[in-house]
Protein backbone atom coordinates (compact mmCIF):
# COMPACT_ATOMS: atom_id res chain seq x y z
CA UNK A 1 0.00 0.00 0.00
CA UNK A 2 1.61 3.58 -0.76
CA UNK A 3 1.59 5.62 2.43
CA UNK A 4 1.51 9.56 0.81
CA UNK A 5 2.87 12.14 3.33
CA UNK A 6 0.33 14.53 4.46
CA UNK A 7 -1.15 16.14 1.85
CA UNK A 8 -1.93 20.20 3.01
CA UNK A 9 -3.36 21.45 0.05
CA UNK A 10 -6.22 21.50 -1.88
CA UNK A 11 -4.88 19.87 -5.52
CA UNK A 12 -3.29 17.16 -4.07
CA UNK A 13 -6.32 16.76 -2.29
CA UNK A 14 -8.31 17.18 -5.61
CA UNK A 15 -6.43 14.25 -7.25
CA UNK A 16 -6.63 12.27 -4.18
CA UNK A 17 -10.26 11.72 -3.81
CA UNK A 18 -10.59 11.51 -7.81
CA UNK A 19 -8.82 8.13 -7.38
CA UNK A 20 -10.66 6.96 -4.33
CA UNK A 21 -13.81 7.92 -6.08
CA UNK A 22 -13.10 4.61 -8.15
CA UNK A 23 -12.33 2.16 -5.40
CA UNK A 24 -15.69 -0.28 -3.84
CA UNK A 25 -14.81 1.18 -0.57
CA UNK A 26 -12.52 3.77 1.37
CA UNK A 27 -11.56 3.46 5.35
CA UNK A 28 -12.10 7.13 6.98
CA UNK A 29 -11.03 8.37 10.40
CA UNK A 30 -10.88 11.72 12.23
CA UNK A 31 -8.42 13.18 14.89
CA UNK A 32 -10.47 16.33 16.52
CA UNK A 33 -10.54 18.11 19.54
CA UNK A 34 -13.99 19.45 21.63
CA UNK A 35 -12.56 19.89 24.77
CA UNK A 36 -12.68 23.38 24.39
CA UNK A 37 -15.46 23.83 22.05
CA UNK A 38 -19.59 23.26 21.45
CA UNK A 39 -18.64 22.32 17.77
CA UNK A 40 -15.83 19.42 17.73
CA UNK A 41 -12.70 21.29 15.87
CA UNK A 42 -11.64 19.23 13.13
CA UNK A 43 -7.55 18.96 13.24
CA UNK A 44 -6.74 16.03 10.58
CA UNK A 45 -8.51 13.25 8.49
CA UNK A 46 -7.59 9.94 7.53
CA UNK A 47 -8.77 7.73 4.30
CA UNK A 48 -7.76 4.82 2.64
CA UNK A 49 -8.26 2.06 0.37
CA UNK A 50 -6.91 -0.79 -0.59
CA UNK A 51 -3.81 0.47 -2.69
CA UNK A 52 -3.11 4.10 -0.83
CA UNK A 53 -3.33 5.63 2.28
CA UNK A 54 -3.17 9.57 3.58
CA UNK A 55 -3.61 11.93 6.28
CA UNK A 56 -5.24 15.27 5.03
CA UNK A 57 -4.94 18.47 7.18
CA UNK A 58 -8.21 20.57 7.27
CA UNK A 59 -6.30 23.18 9.11
CA UNK A 60 -3.98 24.14 6.38
CA UNK A 61 -4.54 27.28 4.67
CA UNK A 62 -6.84 27.63 2.30
CA UNK A 63 -7.38 23.73 2.01
CA UNK A 64 -10.77 23.59 -0.11
CA UNK A 65 -12.13 20.19 1.81
CA UNK A 66 -15.17 19.99 -1.08
CA UNK A 67 -13.75 17.13 -2.71
CA UNK A 68 -13.33 14.93 0.17
CA UNK A 69 -17.14 15.95 1.65
CA UNK A 70 -18.70 15.01 -1.68
CA UNK A 71 -16.86 11.74 -1.69
CA UNK A 72 -18.21 10.94 1.62
CA UNK A 73 -22.16 12.14 0.94
CA UNK A 74 -22.97 12.29 -2.55
CA UNK A 75 -20.80 9.13 -4.00
CA UNK A 76 -23.23 5.99 -4.07
CA UNK A 77 -21.40 4.05 -5.52
CA UNK A 78 -18.38 3.98 -2.79
CA UNK A 79 -18.84 2.61 0.82
CA UNK A 80 -17.24 4.26 3.82
CA UNK A 81 -15.90 2.59 6.72
CA UNK A 82 -15.57 3.30 10.26
CA UNK A 83 -14.97 2.25 13.36
CA UNK A 84 -17.37 3.56 16.07
CA UNK A 85 -18.00 6.25 13.70
CA UNK A 86 -20.53 8.15 15.75
CA UNK A 87 -18.46 11.13 15.93
CA UNK A 88 -16.65 11.16 12.85
CA UNK A 89 -20.35 11.06 10.77
CA UNK A 90 -20.69 14.21 13.24
CA UNK A 91 -18.46 16.17 12.09
CA UNK A 92 -19.07 15.68 8.35
CA UNK A 93 -22.92 16.64 9.39
CA UNK A 94 -21.64 19.49 11.12
CA UNK A 95 -19.60 20.10 7.86
CA UNK A 96 -22.32 19.05 5.25
CA UNK A 97 -25.75 18.56 6.94
CA UNK A 98 -25.59 15.23 5.29
CA UNK A 99 -23.90 11.86 6.62
CA UNK A 100 -21.71 9.38 4.72
CA UNK A 101 -23.65 6.83 3.12
CA UNK A 102 -23.76 4.67 2.26
CA UNK A 103 -21.52 3.51 5.29
CA UNK A 104 -20.12 0.17 6.93
CA UNK A 105 -19.50 0.49 10.90
CA UNK A 106 -16.70 -2.53 12.09
CA UNK A 107 -17.96 -2.10 15.53
CA UNK A 108 -21.29 -2.71 14.53
CA UNK A 109 -20.79 -5.55 12.25
CA UNK A 110 -18.54 -7.29 15.61
CA UNK A 111 -21.81 -7.71 17.21
CA UNK A 112 -23.44 -9.66 14.68
CA UNK A 113 -20.00 -11.68 14.81
CA UNK A 114 -19.87 -12.73 18.27
CA UNK A 115 -17.47 -10.26 19.21
CA UNK A 116 -18.74 -8.06 22.15
CA UNK A 117 -20.83 -5.13 21.98
CA UNK A 118 -18.92 -2.26 21.82
CA UNK A 119 -15.12 -3.89 20.69
CA UNK A 120 -12.32 -1.27 20.57
CA UNK A 121 -10.12 -0.34 17.60
CA UNK A 122 -7.54 -1.41 19.26
CA UNK A 123 -8.64 -5.25 20.30
CA UNK A 124 -10.36 -5.63 16.80
CA UNK A 125 -7.03 -5.03 15.48
CA UNK A 126 -4.97 -7.36 17.51
CA UNK A 127 -7.66 -10.03 16.88
CA UNK A 128 -7.98 -9.94 13.10
CA UNK A 129 -4.26 -9.08 12.14
CA UNK A 130 -2.42 -9.85 15.70
CA UNK A 131 -1.16 -6.51 15.31
CA UNK A 132 -0.34 -4.52 18.72
CA UNK A 133 -1.44 -0.90 17.73
CA UNK A 134 1.00 1.79 19.02
CA UNK A 135 -0.83 3.76 21.38
CA UNK A 136 1.33 6.27 22.13
CA UNK A 137 -0.17 9.35 19.98
CA UNK A 138 -3.69 8.91 21.56
CA UNK A 139 -3.91 11.67 23.45
CA UNK A 140 -2.08 13.87 21.07
CA UNK A 141 -3.15 18.07 20.50
CA UNK A 142 -4.11 17.62 17.11
CA UNK A 143 -4.35 20.99 16.51
CA UNK A 144 -1.08 21.97 17.27
CA UNK A 145 0.87 22.68 14.21
CA UNK A 146 3.23 20.97 12.38
CA UNK A 147 2.25 17.44 13.41
CA UNK A 148 5.53 15.13 13.72
CA UNK A 149 6.14 12.23 11.73
CA UNK A 150 4.77 9.53 14.66
CA UNK A 151 1.92 11.08 14.94
CA UNK A 152 0.90 11.37 10.74
CA UNK A 153 1.95 7.40 10.78
CA UNK A 154 -0.07 6.90 13.83
CA UNK A 155 -3.38 8.45 12.54
CA UNK A 156 -2.98 6.65 9.28
CA UNK A 157 -2.59 3.85 10.75
CA UNK A 158 -5.89 3.85 11.81
CA UNK A 159 -7.47 3.55 8.17
CA UNK A 160 -4.55 1.41 6.81
CA UNK A 161 -5.21 -1.36 9.43
CA UNK A 162 -9.47 -1.08 9.33
CA UNK A 163 -8.80 -1.38 4.93
CA UNK A 164 -7.52 -4.53 5.64
CA UNK A 165 -9.50 -5.55 8.56
CA UNK A 166 -12.72 -4.71 6.68
CA UNK A 167 -12.57 -7.38 3.48
CA UNK A 168 -11.55 -9.84 6.32
CA UNK A 169 -15.12 -8.90 8.36
CA UNK A 170 -16.78 -8.75 5.42
CA UNK A 171 -16.13 -12.39 4.14
CA UNK A 172 -16.75 -13.46 7.78
CA UNK A 173 -20.71 -12.10 7.14
CA UNK A 174 -20.76 -13.68 4.23
CA UNK A 175 -19.68 -16.95 5.43
CA UNK A 176 -22.42 -16.96 7.93
CA UNK A 177 -24.93 -15.25 6.20
CA UNK A 178 -25.33 -12.30 8.28
CA UNK A 179 -24.56 -9.34 6.36
CA UNK A 180 -27.97 -9.15 5.67
CA UNK A 181 -28.56 -8.62 9.77
CA UNK A 182 -26.47 -5.23 10.19
CA UNK A 183 -28.49 -3.59 6.59
CA UNK A 184 -30.78 -2.09 9.06
CA UNK A 185 -28.22 -0.98 11.13
CA UNK A 186 -25.99 1.02 8.96
CA UNK A 187 -28.89 2.63 7.74
CA UNK A 188 -29.79 3.99 11.52
CA UNK A 189 -26.33 5.14 11.62
CA UNK A 190 -26.64 7.17 8.50
CA UNK A 191 -29.76 8.75 9.51
CA UNK A 192 -28.80 12.52 9.75
CA UNK A 193 -31.65 12.81 12.31
CA UNK A 194 -28.83 11.28 14.86
CA UNK A 195 -26.58 14.07 14.51
CA UNK A 196 -28.50 17.22 15.00
CA UNK A 197 -28.43 18.99 17.91
CA UNK A 198 -31.63 20.02 18.31
CA UNK A 199 -32.24 22.93 21.30
CA UNK A 200 -35.98 21.70 21.94
CA UNK A 201 -34.47 18.53 22.64
CA UNK A 202 -31.65 19.01 24.52
CA UNK A 203 -33.62 18.21 27.76
CA UNK A 204 -33.44 15.15 27.49
CA UNK A 205 -29.91 14.48 27.96
CA UNK A 206 -29.91 15.96 31.79
CA UNK A 207 -31.25 13.81 34.60
CA UNK A 208 -33.68 15.02 37.25
CA UNK A 209 -35.33 13.59 39.61
CA UNK A 210 -39.59 14.17 39.65
CA UNK A 211 -42.23 14.34 36.75
CA UNK A 212 -44.02 17.28 37.63
CA UNK A 213 -44.97 18.78 34.00
CA UNK A 214 -43.89 22.49 35.10
CA UNK A 215 -40.53 21.47 36.65
CA UNK A 216 -39.72 19.73 33.40
CA UNK A 217 -41.40 22.46 31.39
CA UNK A 218 -38.67 24.55 32.85
CA UNK A 219 -35.82 22.13 32.39
CA UNK A 220 -36.88 22.18 29.12
CA UNK A 221 -36.39 25.96 28.98
CA UNK A 222 -33.68 25.89 30.61
CA UNK A 223 -31.73 23.20 28.62
CA UNK A 224 -33.07 25.08 25.42
CA UNK A 225 -31.55 28.28 26.67
CA UNK A 226 -28.19 26.46 27.66
CA UNK A 227 -28.27 25.01 23.80
CA UNK A 228 -27.99 27.90 21.80
CA UNK A 229 -25.67 29.67 24.66
CA UNK A 230 -23.67 26.78 23.97
CA UNK A 231 -23.28 26.99 20.34
CA UNK A 232 -23.23 30.69 19.79
CA UNK A 233 -20.40 30.89 22.04
CA UNK A 234 -18.59 27.45 20.66
CA UNK A 235 -18.23 26.27 24.79
CA UNK A 236 -19.08 22.91 25.73
CA UNK A 237 -22.24 23.17 27.36
CA UNK A 238 -21.20 22.40 30.56
CA UNK A 239 -18.99 25.83 30.21
CA UNK A 240 -22.29 28.04 30.47
CA UNK A 241 -24.03 25.91 33.33
CA UNK A 242 -23.54 22.54 34.43
CA UNK A 243 -26.22 20.06 34.42
CA UNK A 244 -26.95 19.48 38.27
CA UNK A 245 -27.47 23.38 38.53
CA UNK A 246 -29.95 23.27 35.46
CA UNK A 247 -31.60 20.26 37.02
CA UNK A 248 -31.74 22.30 40.15
CA UNK A 249 -32.98 25.35 38.91
CA UNK A 250 -36.12 23.75 37.04
CA UNK A 251 -36.89 22.17 40.57
CA UNK A 252 -36.50 25.56 42.16
CA UNK A 253 -36.68 28.18 40.03
CA UNK A 254 -34.91 31.58 41.82
CA UNK A 255 -38.12 34.55 41.72
CA UNK A 256 -35.87 37.41 40.81
CA UNK A 257 -32.22 37.19 38.82
CA UNK A 258 -30.63 38.72 42.30
CA UNK A 259 -31.55 35.03 43.54
CA UNK A 260 -29.03 33.53 41.11
CA UNK A 261 -25.68 34.60 43.24
CA UNK A 262 -27.00 32.21 45.87
CA UNK A 263 -27.36 29.42 43.59
CA UNK A 264 -24.38 26.90 43.75
CA UNK A 265 -22.50 26.46 40.70
CA UNK A 266 -23.20 29.75 39.16
CA UNK A 267 -20.71 32.74 40.47
CA UNK A 268 -22.11 35.87 42.02
CA UNK A 269 -22.13 38.25 38.71
CA UNK A 270 -24.81 35.89 37.16
CA UNK A 271 -27.14 38.19 39.71
CA UNK A 272 -26.25 41.23 37.12
CA UNK A 273 -24.84 40.33 34.34
CA UNK A 274 -26.86 39.43 30.62
CA UNK A 275 -26.48 36.09 30.80
CA UNK A 276 -28.46 35.81 34.33
CA UNK A 277 -30.96 37.62 32.56
CA UNK A 278 -31.12 35.46 29.60
CA UNK A 279 -31.24 32.78 32.00
CA UNK A 280 -34.46 34.40 34.15
CA UNK A 281 -35.75 35.35 30.80
CA UNK A 282 -35.67 31.10 29.86
CA UNK A 283 -37.38 30.57 33.28
CA UNK A 284 -40.04 33.43 32.84
CA UNK A 285 -40.70 32.10 29.49
CA UNK A 286 -41.48 28.22 30.21
CA UNK A 287 -44.70 26.65 30.62
CA UNK A 288 -45.32 23.19 31.75
CA UNK A 289 -44.84 20.01 29.63
CA UNK A 290 -47.63 18.67 27.76
CA UNK A 291 -48.81 15.43 28.41
CA UNK A 292 -47.76 14.22 24.97
CA UNK A 293 -43.76 14.82 25.57
CA UNK A 294 -44.00 13.10 29.00
CA UNK A 295 -41.40 11.30 29.28
CA UNK A 296 -42.15 7.06 29.81
CA UNK A 297 -41.65 6.16 33.77
CA UNK A 298 -38.28 4.06 33.69
CA UNK A 299 -39.79 2.23 36.41
CA UNK A 300 -43.56 1.99 34.90
CA UNK A 301 -43.67 1.50 31.21
CA UNK A 302 -47.08 1.80 29.72
CA UNK A 303 -49.29 -1.20 29.78
CA UNK A 304 -46.74 -2.48 32.30
CA UNK A 305 -47.69 -3.48 35.84
CA UNK A 306 -45.65 -5.58 38.35
CA UNK A 307 -46.62 -8.86 36.02
CA UNK A 308 -44.97 -7.08 32.96
CA UNK A 309 -42.23 -6.16 35.26
CA UNK A 310 -41.68 -10.19 35.56
CA UNK A 311 -42.10 -10.99 32.13
CA UNK A 312 -40.18 -8.06 31.17
CA UNK A 313 -37.33 -9.88 33.02
CA UNK A 314 -37.99 -13.33 31.51
CA UNK A 315 -37.60 -12.01 28.01
CA UNK A 316 -33.98 -9.76 29.38
CA UNK A 317 -33.08 -13.52 30.40
CA UNK A 318 -34.37 -15.22 27.13
CA UNK A 319 -32.17 -12.65 25.20
CA UNK A 320 -28.89 -13.61 26.90
CA UNK A 321 -29.49 -17.81 26.29
CA UNK A 322 -30.31 -16.78 22.82
CA UNK A 323 -27.53 -14.38 22.02
CA UNK A 324 -24.95 -17.06 23.79
CA UNK A 325 -26.87 -20.04 21.29
CA UNK A 326 -26.10 -18.20 18.52
CA UNK A 327 -22.69 -16.13 19.16
CA UNK A 328 -24.05 -12.94 19.00
CA UNK A 329 -24.21 -9.51 21.17
CA UNK A 330 -27.69 -9.19 22.77
CA UNK A 331 -27.89 -5.54 21.77
CA UNK A 332 -27.95 -6.23 18.58
CA UNK A 333 -30.52 -9.09 18.84
CA UNK A 334 -32.79 -6.67 20.77
CA UNK A 335 -33.51 -3.67 22.73
CA UNK A 336 -34.85 -3.86 26.11
CA UNK A 337 -37.60 -0.87 25.52
CA UNK A 338 -38.62 -3.64 22.91
CA UNK A 339 -38.55 -6.53 25.10
CA UNK A 340 -41.08 -4.13 27.63
CA UNK A 341 -43.44 -2.95 24.99
CA UNK A 342 -43.65 -6.83 23.99
CA UNK A 343 -44.02 -7.41 27.80
CA UNK A 344 -46.87 -4.85 27.94
CA UNK A 345 -48.98 -6.05 25.29
CA UNK A 346 -47.67 -4.42 22.06
CA UNK A 347 -47.46 -6.17 19.04
CA UNK A 348 -46.97 -3.99 16.18
CA UNK A 349 -43.98 -1.49 15.23
CA UNK A 350 -41.15 -4.05 17.31
CA UNK A 351 -38.53 -4.37 15.60
CA UNK A 352 -38.03 -7.77 17.36
CA UNK A 353 -41.52 -9.16 15.70
CA UNK A 354 -39.88 -8.24 11.88
CA UNK A 355 -37.09 -10.33 9.62
CA UNK A 356 -34.26 -11.63 10.68
CA UNK A 357 -34.63 -10.38 14.60
CA UNK A 358 -38.21 -12.57 14.51
CA UNK A 359 -36.41 -15.83 13.13
CA UNK A 360 -34.11 -15.18 15.78
CA UNK A 361 -35.15 -13.70 18.65
CA UNK A 362 -38.20 -12.86 18.25
CA UNK A 363 -40.30 -15.92 17.59
CA UNK A 364 -39.40 -17.39 20.74
CA UNK A 365 -39.91 -14.35 22.59
CA UNK A 366 -43.67 -14.13 21.70
CA UNK A 367 -44.03 -18.09 22.50
CA UNK A 368 -42.70 -17.04 25.59
CA UNK A 369 -45.09 -14.05 26.41
CA UNK A 370 -47.89 -16.47 25.12
CA UNK A 371 -46.92 -19.37 27.37
CA UNK A 372 -45.45 -21.75 24.97
CA UNK A 373 -41.81 -21.54 25.65
CA UNK A 374 -40.66 -22.26 29.28
CA UNK A 375 -36.94 -22.74 30.45
CA UNK A 376 -35.12 -26.08 31.40
CA UNK A 377 -32.54 -27.15 33.00
CA UNK A 378 -30.59 -29.77 30.69
CA UNK A 379 -27.02 -31.28 31.77
CA UNK A 380 -26.68 -28.30 33.64
CA UNK A 381 -27.22 -25.80 31.07
CA UNK A 382 -30.27 -23.37 30.88
CA UNK A 383 -32.18 -24.07 27.77
CA UNK A 384 -35.38 -23.05 25.96
CA UNK A 385 -37.65 -25.34 25.64
CA UNK A 386 -41.42 -25.47 24.25
CA UNK A 387 -43.98 -26.17 26.87
CA UNK A 388 -45.47 -29.21 25.67
CA UNK A 389 -42.17 -31.24 25.76
CA UNK A 390 -42.09 -30.46 29.41
CA UNK A 391 -45.67 -31.69 29.88
CA UNK A 392 -44.13 -34.68 28.06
Amino acid sequence: MHIHDLIADSASLANLCHRLSQSPFIAVDTEFMRENSYWPELCLIQIADANEAAAIDPMAAGMDLKPLLDLLTDNEEVLKVFHAGGQDIEIVYNLTGKTPHPLFDTQVAAMALGQGEQIGYSNLVESYLGIAVDKGARFTDWSRRPLDKRQIEYAIGDVTHLSTIFPKMLDRLKRTGRGAWLDQEMERLADPEHYRNDPEQAWRRVRIAGRKPEVLGRLKALARWREIEAQGKDLPRGRIIKDETLADLAGTPPKKQADLARVRGLSVAWATNDIGGRLMAAIDDATPMTAAEMPARDDRKPGMGKEGALVADLLKLLLKIRARDIDVAAKLLARTEDLEALAGGQREGLAILDGWRFEQFGRDALALVEGRLAFAVKNGKLKMTRAEEIAE
